[in-house]
């Protein structure tokens, strides 16, 4: 065999050991690919695109007013009509009493679909004690204040940034505000909201809505 010939099969059997060694790297690069690829799809995948959850529960300061449990609960005044849940709100006793007199109970028990604004008794302890006994005594003026506060529809936290509402007293009830934060005719501000009953939305207000004389 001459000289030629056997460098010839030298670079032959070189060459050859050379490729088992170029196709490792080829399959190398692109596993290394294929694994960058796959993390940055599994990255992109677990990224949590962000929505905003709907507010559908109550909300406000003066929630923390209200009993944790049994009717007066908020699990326990979504069981029953308006009237007869908020008699079961310590906060509302004003209230209740002031609906009893102007004779509304059945009124607003048997509505569908209402919202109520809900003032407390501290609302009702800022008007002047001869001015509330005097309203309390008129009937007609007291249903006039009362259905003031009643709006025909159920009124989401979202309506109530800027909004304004056809009462059952045909008067205008306006709201503005934002997430957790409402004002209601300008004066009166939400302190407890979107509380549920049988058949209707209460939010708790701390001015009561005199309509405009």
């Amino acid at each position: 065999m001459n000289s030629r010939h056997f460098r010839r099969i030298a670079v032959t059997v070189s060459a050859a050991a050379m490729l088992p060694l170029a196709l490792t790297a080829c399959s190398s690069d692109s596993d290394d690919t294929s694994a960058s690829g796959s993390g940055a799809d599994k990255s992109a995948a677990s990224t949590p695109s962000k929505e905003t959850q709907p507010m559908d529960e109550p909300f406000g300061p003066g929630c923390a007013s209200v009993p944790k449990e049994g009717a007066g609960s908020f699990d326990g005044m979504a069981q029953d009509p308006v009237a007869t849940a908020a008699s079961n709100n310590p906060a509302l006793s004003t209230l209740v009493a002031a609906v009893k007199q102007a004779g509304l109970v059945d009124t607003l028990n048997s509505a569908q679909n209402i919202t109520v604004f809900a003032p407390t008794n501290d609302a009702f302890a800022k008007i002047p004690k001869a001015d509330l006994d005097k309203l309390l005594a008129n009937k007609a003026e007291l249903t006039k204040v009362l259905t003031a506060h009643v709006v025909g529809e159920k009124l989401t936290p979202k309506q109530l940034e800027k909004g304004s509402f056809d009462t059952l007293a045909k008067t205008k009830l306006t709201t503005s505000g934002s997430e957790m934060s409402y004002t209601v005719n300008d004066s009166s501000k939400v302190v407890c909201g979107n509380v549920p009953t049988a058949n209707a939305t209460v939010y708790i207000v701390d001015t009561v809505l005199m309509p405009a004389a």
